[in-house]
């Protein structure tokens, strides 16, 4: 399971507010801008190879999506800030990257934060990365982390095809496209978490083990990380609907309705996970509880049956020189017999009694 453990602030202690240190995974490959202008009748996707370019980038009357994957080049990205007029704090958080979800507005332009999950390759792991979005009144910024991949390619492909109303409408739409990607994503990621509840569950019933309470306790562990990472969402989401801001407009709040109810019914499913998790805890702990009953049942029952007879053995056993039992020529036989009849008459007794 991958673990997503907070990452350390250590760096920044004592330092002012606004100061840009990255924290997160320190990578060495080169950053990738790509920049996808459009407007209704005309599209073009160039790629972004000289940042002082980026100051042509605003205030045009089409739409410019500019997508920055990698945050560890903290002098690009203060170019990029300087282009579009970002705040130092709003430049600070981008490169914190284990911030919450969140809105925040800074009147020119919204700044929110959201949580890229995605299903490992290899091992089916949750992965996870920060995603910066900055809204302005032409143009939307995408920052990512860097890590292998997206969940934009389909709002890409339908500003390359002029499907849908995208091409149609502004960038407040283009933000809520992409907010909605990431929230469809969260399906696929909770439907192989489903089917690895499926399988546990299977385990858990057919032949439970030490294996089985590693993975109940990995699952509960991406159940706590989902919930911290859609929670807030709800909350981000449902500012933008109320929030009075003129970068957004009314038609684009119907479709935000809509990412709130998928938000809800994420929340939703994540809490089903994690009480049946809780329960296959539970189910896990006595059934491990009622096969060691079943041991200490038996064992008991063979120590119960063995008694009588150790002490028939313990008897004549004894070194004494007067015992007329030891000189009789059937004594040995007899006690064979007595043994056998007396472990024999336990045993039906205790299945009697359906002790065993």
């Amino acid at each position: 399971m991958a673990r997503h453990a907070l990452k350390k602030r250590s760096k920044k202690a004592g330092l002012p507010p606004g100061s840009l240190v990255h924290i997160g995974e320190q990578k060495t490959e080169a950053m990738k801008f790509s920049v996808l202008d459009y407007d209704e009748q005309n599209c073009s996707e160039t790629p972004l190879t000289d940042l002082d370019q980026c100051i042509s980038l605003r205030g045009k009357p089409s739409v410019t999506w500019v997508d920055i994957e990698g945050v560890h080049d903290i002098q690009a990205l203060e170019k990029i800030g300087h282009c579009f007029g970002l705040h130092p704090l709003v430049m600070e958080d981008i490169l914190n990257t284990d911030q919450r979800p969140k809105i925040e507005d800074y009147g020119d332009y919204l700044y929110i934060v959201l949580r890229m999950l995605t299903n490992g390759s290899e091992t089916g792991e949750i992965a996870s990365e920060q995603v910066s979005l900055i809204l302005g009144e032409n143009f939307v910024l995408s920052v990512q982390e860097g890590a292998k991949g997206d969940v934009f390619e389909p709002v890409r492909n339908r500003i390359r095809n002029g499907k849908g109303q995208i091409r149609k409408l502004g960038a407040d739409y283009l933000a809520y496209s992409l907010i909605d990607a990431v929230v469809d994503n969260y399906f696929i990621v909770l439907e192989k978490i489903g089917e690895r509840v499926e399988l546990l569950e299977e385990t858990l019933i057919s032949d439970p083990g030490p294996e089985t309470l590693h993975l109940i306790h990995n699952l509960k562990r991406e159940m706590i990380y989902l919930r911290k990472s859609v929670w807030p969402l709800r909350e981000v989401v449902s500012g933008m609907q109320r929030r009075d801001s003129t970068l957004i407009r009314e038609s684009t709040g119907y479709y935000l309705r809509d990412v709130y109810d998928h938000t809800i019914q994420v929340i939703d499913t994540v809490e089903t996970f994690r009480d049946m998790l809780s329960g296959m805890l539970d189910i896990y702990l006595s059934s491990i509880s009622n096969r060691t009953n079943a041991v200490m049942k038996v064992l008991t029952v063979i120590a119960t049956i063995f008694m009588p007879l150790t002490w028939i053995a313990g008897v004549y056993g004894m070194n004494f020189r007067h015992m007329p039992e030891l000189a009789w020529i059937y004594g040995y036989p007899a006690v064979w017999l007595a043994m056998i009849f007396v472990a024999i008459g336990m045993v039906i007794y205790f299945k009697k009694k359906k002790w065993w």
